[in-house]
This record gives C-alpha cells, sequence and structure tokens, in this order.
C-alpha cells in the first residue's frame, strides 16, 4: 500500500456517542501520519456533536441510526470514491459497506476469529480482530493504522480529544468551580446503579455543602430518573442540588466537567468525556470490563492501562469501581443478559465506597488496587 499519496481520509464510527468520541486517538494519529490529507468522519447524527470544534477533522458527514433507502443512497452517492483510505471502526456490515463505496484501500475491526472469513475480509487490506476482555478498544482503534505507520513519527501518549468547551448556562454561574458532576442514567437499564444509592451519595454532598450538577440526555427516562431522584432527597440536598437532565450541550457540558470538584458516573459516554476532560472521575462499572471500556486515562501511553477485576483501581484521573461478585465482569447485559435486567453487581457496590473514593481524590490519595 503506497500511503503517502493518501490525500483523503474517511473514518467511518456508526454507533453511539461514546463509540465516537473513542475514535478521537485515531483521528489524532492520522493526523500525524497524513498532516496534509483532509480527514472526513462518518457518525451518527445523534453522537457526531461530541466532536464538536475537533481540530484535526475538516468535514463531519452524519448519518441516521436508520436511514430510509433515499437517505443510503443520497450519502452513498455523496462518500462514493471519494477517499483514498476508509478506516471502518465498527465491524457492522453498513459500516463495511460505507467503507466499500468510499475508498479503493480499506481496513477495518472485524469480530473475533472471522478476520480470514466473509466478504469483509476480501474488501479490507488489513483487519484487527475484537477483544472485549483483554483489548482496550482506544488502542484497538490505533492497531488500524499499523501497516501505515512505517518511520512516521506518531506520540507516544494517547488523548480522547473533548469537544470544544461553550459558555455554560447561567443556572451554574457561581457554583461550576465547587460542583460534583453526577449522570446516573446509561443507555441500558443493566447499567443503572440504584436509586438508593444516588440519594445516599447527594445526601453525603450536600452535608458537606458540595453542590451537585444532575447531567443527563434528553430523552425522558433520562428526565424521569433525576426526577425521581431529586423527588426523595431531604430539603437541604434539593436546595444544594441542580438538575441540568436534558439542559446542556456536549460543549457546555465539556465545560461543566473542565471546572468541576469531580464527576461520578456509570458506564456511558458521559463519564468517558469526563475523564477527558481531565476532571477527577469516578467510574461505577458492573459487567463491563474495563480493560475493554475503561475511560481512557488522559495522557497514558499503555497499551493497557485497567486491571480486568479490581475492586478499586485509580490511573491518572480515572478512579474505575467494580462491583462485587466472583462473576465480575461478566460482559454480559446483567444478570438476565437483557439491556433492562438488573445487575446485581451494581446493586452490592455500596455508596461508602464511592464517598471512600472521592475523600481520596480530594486528599489526592491513589488507592491500592486488589486483584
Amino acid at each position: 500500500m503506497n500511503s503517502e499519496h493518501f490525500k483523503k481520509i474517511l473514518i467511518i464510527a456508526t454507533r453511539q456517542i461514546g463509540d465516537t468520541l473513542i475514535t478521537t486517538p485515531l483521528i489524532q494519529r492520522t493526523h500525524e501520519i497524513w498532516p496534509n490529507a483532509k480527514i472526513d468522519f462518518l457518525g451518527f447524527s445523534s453522537a457526531i456533536g461530541i466532536l464538536q470544534g475537533n481540530p484535526f477533522l475538516h468535514q463531519i458527514i452524519s448519518s441516521s441510526p436508520r436511514p430510509s433507502a433515499k437517505e443510503y443512497f443520497t450519502l452513498i452517492k455523496k462518500i462514493f470514491f471519494q477517499y483514498d483510505l476508509a478506516i471502518i471502526t465498527q465491524p457492522s456490515d453498513r459500516a463495511y459497506l460505507y467503507g466499500l463505496f468510499a475508498a479503493s484501500t480499506r481496513v477495518g475491526t472485524c469480530h473475533p476469529g472471522k478476520e480470514d472469513h466473509g466478504w469483509k475480509k476480501w474488501v479490507t487490506s488489513h483487519q484487527v480482530p475484537i477483544d472485549y476482555f483483554s483489548q482496550h478498544v482506544v488502542t484497538e482503534k490505533l492497531k488500524l493504522l499499523e501497516p501505515f505507520i512505517n518511520d512516521h513519527h506518531v506520540s507516544k501518549e494517547i488523548y480522547i480529544t473533548p469537544p470544544t468547551a461553550d459558555d455554560i448556562p447561567q443556572d451554574l454561574d457561581g457554583i461550576s468551580d465547587d460542583c460534583v458532576v453526577i449522570h446516573p442514567s446509561p443507555l441500558n437499564d443493566y447499567k443503572c446503579w440504584p436509586i438508593a444509592s444516588w440519594i445516599g451519595l447527594i445526601e453525603y454532598l450536600s452535608s458537606k455543602e458540595i453542590p451537585v450538577v444532575i447531567s443527563g440526555g434528553p430523552i425522558e427516562k433520562d428526565k424521569a430518573l433525576a426526577k425521581s431522584i431529586i423527588s426523595q432527597l431531604s430539603i437541604h440536598a434539593q436546595q444544594t442540588t441542580i438538575d441540568m437532565t436534558g439542559k446542556l450541550s456536549f460543549s457546555e457540558l465539556a465545560h461543566v466537567l473542565h471546572d468541576a470538584k469531580a464527576f461520578i458516573g456509570v458506564d456511558t459516554s458521559i463519564t468517558h468525556l469526563a475523564a477527558a476532560c481531565n476532571t477527577p472521575t469516578i467510574a461505577l462499572f458492573g459487567a463491563t470490563p474495563p480493560t475493554n471500556f475503561g475511560p481512557w486515562p488522559n495522557g497514558s501511553s499503555s497499551a493497557q492501562p485497567y486491571a480486568l477485576r479490581a475492586m478499586t483501581q485509580t490511573v491518572k484521573n480515572v478512579t474505575i469501581l467494580q462491583g462485587p461478585g466472583d462473576c465480575v465482569p461478566c460482559r454480559k447485559a446483567g444478570c438476565d443478559d437483557t439491556s433492562n435486567s438488573r445487575s446485581i453487581c451494581l446493586e452490592e457496590l455500596d455508596v461508602q465506597r464511592v464517598i471512600q473514593a472521592l475523600s481520596n481524590i480530594e486528599q489526592h490519595v491513589i488507592p491500592i488496587k486488589h486483584i
């Protein structure tokens, strides 16, 4: 592959917000290898806002999560062999078809054990198998560029690039520097921490006169969860808690996170964003292996920053707390392996462990790993 002449490159990530955000080290490294190339990005319209202001992108192309036939035709017409290289970051048929129509040279991820089989192998010159337990998703994406690195200088340190920070709403004026941001709402129920635990945490913060900002998406499910939490707080805790669910853009939230004392959240995209903003981040993990999808500790040069199993582990600004149980992490969708399943490991993750992790952050103490 004579990659020296690549002038236009398309990175394809047709998945959710977190999957889009974790491609930013790949975007940066692509720029390092081809500094004069125009790099475009194709992703879901609901997720590409997380890339606002990315300095390495020329154009961001949006796609509906479920496009109509007309939308498919329009999009394929727009990208049809307009690129020298397509980098396919998910193994889905749709992502591969976009890559097939976009460029004559393609690289992509693939399901484990299938790298030597099928049409996806035929249309790509290089594939990276997914490993859901041992390989971090950030370094997985970077491996897509291995055939092209050669003598090119690339940074050893790996950074997630957050969106450009916008001014914060007036509701948060004067408190953003003192607040703790919490994000209780994941995409799927099996990643939930119990409401009673969030209430206990907020009551503790309120007793210390620490304001709390609740973040969440604009969907009714997130709004209902925040409303339920606030309705069960004491009067004093309600007075020190501001519900910003559905009220902040990614860029506004990035500003809040940059200023905040700390962030506490479940396994979701905003937890990755908090880590990318260099905010002291406490991530509550159950079924998901942190070795695969733990929030990236910005500036790390390690191929694998995390242990698979540890009650508490801290790397740079990120502390991951895993629930108890010999089955953790199972990488299933909760105990019943469905999106709305309960996860006993998260139900049994005690609020006192979160409070202790927060205290360690305030005292700049690095917890000992328990593996």
